[in-house]
């Protein structure tokens, strides 16, 4: 394997060009995104067991369940009604037009799928304290700091189709306990995710003009790499450790693996 080339510039004296700004903010995505976590590579791979993927299904869907309310604080602010039609495509991506419908809907049958008690996952009660510090670290990112800071978060969505895909390739060649329709999640994300970024990204290059503009930019981006990281990092201490056979230290209170699950509900 090559050496990672890690990303490691100095703060902006000078304002970059259009091309240059994307360029840096796809280094970003290059170096800090999750596609490297071990965790996420041990999940596509095929190396974590049934307790370890569900600790990440239920972890996970409570930062699928706070994006809608991230995007309508960010929504609240955008003094364009043009914009906040475009950016509503996106609480209607994950809150669907009526209930059972929308990611969130999509994301409870991958847990219903895992055997997860669909009680315990909207509960959110057994996820990692550091999955709820991360995303509303994420949440409260968005409603304070400038809306240009707020906008540039969400350029993950760059990176994701790339996750995306080799997710969901390697959990249906590996785990016996998931099918495509278990999946169901990720395929509609492989032509929303790319929207929204390209919108986003066009925003972004138009309006951080100053190279103090630019680099809030930059930082955001890491920032919001920073907390998808984190999250793994909880589950890779929790439900993993050291190895791949589960010795990893559950937190009080946390799910354990056993209690509060069952089927999926009639």
């Amino acid at each position: 394997m090559s050496q990672l080339k890690v990303e490691n510039h100095p703060d902006l004296v000078e304002p970059l060009s259009m091309a240059a700004l994307e360029a840096r903010l796809r280094e970003v995505g290059e170096t800090r995104y999750h596609h490297r976590h071990p965790f996420q590579l041990m999940l596509q791979n095929g190396e974590l067991d049934k307790r370890q993927v569900q600790a990440w299904a239920l972890n996970r869907y409570y930062y699928q369940a706070m994006i809608p309310i991230k995007d309508a604080s960010l929504i609240a602010r955008l003094d364009d009604p043009e914009l906040r039609r475009i950016w509503r495509a996106r609480l209607v991506d994950h809150d669907g037009e009526a209930p059972g419908e929308g990611g969130i809907a999509r994301w409870l049958k991958l847990t219903d799928g895992l055997g997860l008690a669909r009680e315990l996952v909207v509960s959110t009660r057994g996820i990692l304290p550091a999955t709820r510090f991360a995303v509303e670290a994420y949440t409260h990112f968005v409603r304070d700091r400038t809306l240009l800071e707020a906008v540039a978060s969400s350029l993950t969505e760059l990176f994701s189709p790339m996750v995306i895909g080799q997710r969901v390739r390697g959990m249906l060649a590996h785990y016996d306990f998931v099918s495509a329709e278990t999946l169901a999640y990720f395929e509609p994300r492989l032509t929303q995710a790319p929207r929204d970024a390209e919108m986003a990204l066009d925003y972004v290059k138009r309006h951080a003009q100053r190279a103090d503009q630019q680099q809030a930019v930059i930082d955001a981006l890491r920032f919001k790499c920073s907390v998808l990281w984190a999250m793994l990092d909880a589950l890779q201490h929790a439900y993993v450790g050291s190895g791949s056979k589960g010795t990893g230290q559950v937190p009080p209170g946390a799910w354990n693996g056993e209690a509060e699950t069952r089927g999926q509900p009639t």
